[in-house]
C-alpha cells in the first residue's frame, strides 16, 4: 500500500506544485490519476519513485519511508511521459536492460507480446513511431513483475484498438502477479473502464479520490414529473447533487438508496426514470458540490 500525507513540492522554493497533497493507493488495484496537465500528476509519481525529493510530508510505501530505499526501488518501475531510449538500441536491447535490474524481468513476455504486435525486435527503438515506443515501454515495463508499475500519460499516442489490447494485458498482469498499477492520464474516459480507483489531482492536492464501482453503485440520475407543480424544496428529504428543471420534467443527481427511492415513489409522480450514470458525469456533479468546475480541471 502506497500512503502519502501532507506532500509538498516546489522547484523554485516559492511557488508549490503540490501542497497538502494526501493519498491511499491500495494492493492489487489499477489507481487512475487524472488531472488538467501541469496538475502535477507527473511530479507526485516521480517523488513516488524518488526521482524528486519532497520538501515535505511523508510517502511510505508497504509502511516504509520510500525515497531513497533501494528494496522499496526494485519493486517498482516507473514510465514517463517523456520516453526516453538509449541511441541505437532495439527492443531487444532496451528489454536486456530492463533484465539486468530486475530479477523477475520475462523476457519470453517481451518476445512474445512484441510478435503479436508486429513490433520489430531488432530495429532501433527510436525509429519507431510515438505510439510504438510507448507500447515498447509498457511491454518492458510489465514484465518486470514488480509490485508496483507506473505509467504517466499511459495511453499517449497508441490507437483505440491496441489501447484496448494493453488494457486487457494490464488487468491480467494486475491479477497474476497481484500488481498495483498506478496510471495517469488528463482523460477521464481513458481510464474509467480499468482502474479499481480513481483521483482527481487540482488546485496541487487530490481533490477527490473513491472506489470506482462504489462511485457508479452511489449515485444516480432521475427524471421525474408530477401531477402538482414542484420545485426543489419539494426533494428537500434527498441528498442532491444536482437539479434542473424544464418544464413539466426534473432531473436530478442523488445519492441512490432505498430510502431515497422510496421517497421519490411516495410522490406518486406521473414520469419516473432511473438512468445510468457515466463516470464523467459522476465527476462533474460530485465537483460541482464541492464549487468546481471539473471541465476546467481536466
Amino acid at each position: 500500500m502506497i500512503e502519502i500525507k501532507n506532500l509538498r513540492k516546489s522547484f523554485d522554493g516559492t511557488v508549490d506544485v503540490l501542497s497538502g497533497l494526501n493519498c491511499n493507493i491500495p494492493d492489487n488495484a489499477i489507481y487512475g490519476l487524472v488531472g488538467a496537465n501541469g496538475s502535477g500528476k507527473s511530479t507526485l509519481l516521480r517523488c513516488i519513485n524518488s526521482i524528486y525529493k519532497a520538501d515535505a510530508g511523508e510517502i511510505c510505501v508497504d509502511g516504509k519511508a520510500s525515497y531513497d530505499n533501494e528494496e522499496i526501488k526494485k519493486e517498482m518501475v516507473f514510465i514517463p511521459d517523456d520516453l526516453y531510449f538509449y541511441p541505437g538500441y532495439s527492443l531487444y536491447d532496451t528489454a536486456k536492460f530492463y533484465q539486468s535490474m530486475y530479477e523477475k524481468f520475462d523476457l519470453e513476455f517481451v518476445f512474445d507480446t512484441a510478435r503479436k504486435l508486429k513490433l520489430d525486435f531488432n530495429k532501433s527503438v527510436n525509429t519507431f513511431s510515438k505510439g510504438m515506443r510507448r507500447q515498447c515501454a509498457i511491454i518492458c515495463a510489465l514484465a518486470t513483475n514488480v509490485k508496483y508499475i507506473f505509467f504517466d500519460e499511459t495511453f499517449d499516442g497508441i490507437d483505440p484498438i491496441v489501447r484496448q489490447y494493453f488494457k486487457k494485458l494490464i488487468a491480467k498482469q494486475m491479477t497474476k502477479q497481484d500488481t498495483t498499477i498506478i496510471m495517469t492520464s488528463h482523460n477521464l474516459r481513458e481510464l474509467e473502464d480499468i482502474c479499481d480507483n480513481l483521483g482527481l489531482i487540482n488546485d496541487k492536492k487530490i481533490l477527490f479520490e473513491s472506489d470506482v464501482n462504489k462511485l457508479k453503485t452511489d449515485m444516480i440520475k432521475v427524471q421525474i414529473s408530477l401531477k402538482t407543480d414542484f420545485s426543489k424544496d419539494t426533494f428537500s428529504g434527498l441528498d442532491i447533487l444536482y437539479y434542473k428543471k424544464m418544464g413539466k420534467v426534473a432531473t436530478i443527481i442523488m445519492k441512490d438508496n432505498k430510502k431515497s427511492r422510496k421517497y421519490l415513489e411516495n410522490l406518486k409522480p406521473v414520469i419516473l426514470d432511473y438512468l445510468p450514470l457515466t463516470l464523467e458525469e459522476i465527476f462533474i456533479y460530485q465537483m460541482e458540490a464541492l464549487g468546481y468546475a471539473f471541465e476546467e480541471m481536466v
